[in-house]
């Protein structure tokens, strides 16, 4: 049975460390509270705002509050590793694998990206979000590992400044479109364009491989357009695809841009 509950903690007095606080007001065991810090389920309400709490042992000045967030289902939840592809120093790149989330919630955020960004590089460092991939979706994915670097990687993508390439297999044969083939189906009332660069029919599996580059970055865009010519990703359940016994068939597989530190061109792929 699924445990499901939030709890909101003001600290009546200063040096109370918020593990004492969270263990007077909660049926949650000591370790049970220290594994939901650990994995972002805790916040802290202070003077300088809101912000995830880890530390159990932080010691709270009077009027702090805490926000506790505790779904078991989400704590037990486990991801495969994500491999590093490059460490840049100011931003890293990630193979994200299927299954593992970009963004976090308010119950967690042990399984994201960024998270595992900030406990495996050497030497450690914060980790921000520049753009996501969807968690049914893998592939290349950039970290930021300051505000600074997050913030000019965040108006590269806005501007568009970013080639990215995407691998998918779809159901049926579109191996016959000439190519580049471009959709540009508005989503969500937005401009949406996506161009099939490729496409490889498997007659075995009738299915196609197609590489596609999107210009622009609407959610589920490209899973949206596929579908909407009536090939839908292979194990998209969301769009319509026949067959979903297999995860999704969708991988960002190349990104190139001029680095907004360096000024040189930098180029990463999956074969």
């Amino acid at each position: 049975m699924t445990e499901r509950f939030e709890k909101h903690i003001k600290a009546s007095e200063a040096g109370v460390t918020a593990i004492e606080l969270l263990a007077e007001h909660t049926p949650l065991s000591k370790q049970q509270l220290k594994t939901a810090m650990a994995n972002g389920a805790v916040w802290l309400q202070s003077q300088h705002g809101i912000n995830r709490i880890r530390r159990a042992k932080k010691e709270l000045k009077q009027g702090d509050s805490l926000h506790l967030y505790y779904d078991s289902n989400i704590q037990s939840q486990t991801t495969d590793p994500a491999m590093l592809i490059a460490d840049e120093d100011e931003y890293s790149v990630w193979n994200k694998p299927y299954g593992m989330y970009s963004q976090g919630s308010k119950w967690g955020d042990h399984c994201t990206l960024y998270r595992w960004a900030e406990q495996h590089l050497e030497p450690r460092r914060s980790a921000y979000l520049v753009h996501r991939l969807d968690r049914a979706a893998n592939g290349l994915t950039i970290i930021a590992h300051n505000r600074k670097t997050a913030a000019a990687f965040a108006l590269m993508f806005k501007q568009h400044l970013i080639t990215k390439h995407y691998r998918a297999t779809v159901e049926g044969n579109i191996s016959n479109i000439e190519l580049p083939f471009t959709i540009n189906e508005a989503l969500d009332d937005k401009a949406a364009e996506s161009v099939i660069l490729q496409a490889d029919f498997n007659s075995d599996e009738q299915t196609t491989t197609v590489l596609i580059e999107i210009k622009t970055g609407r959610k589920h865009q490209i899973r949206r357009h596929l579908s909407s010519i009536g090939h839908p990703v292979a194990g998209d359940r969301q769009y319509g695809a026949q067959d979903i016994s297999v995860n999704l068939q969708l991988s960002s597989v190349f990104l190139s841009f001029q680095c907004p530190l360096k000024n040189t061109q930098r180029s990463y792929s999956l074969s």
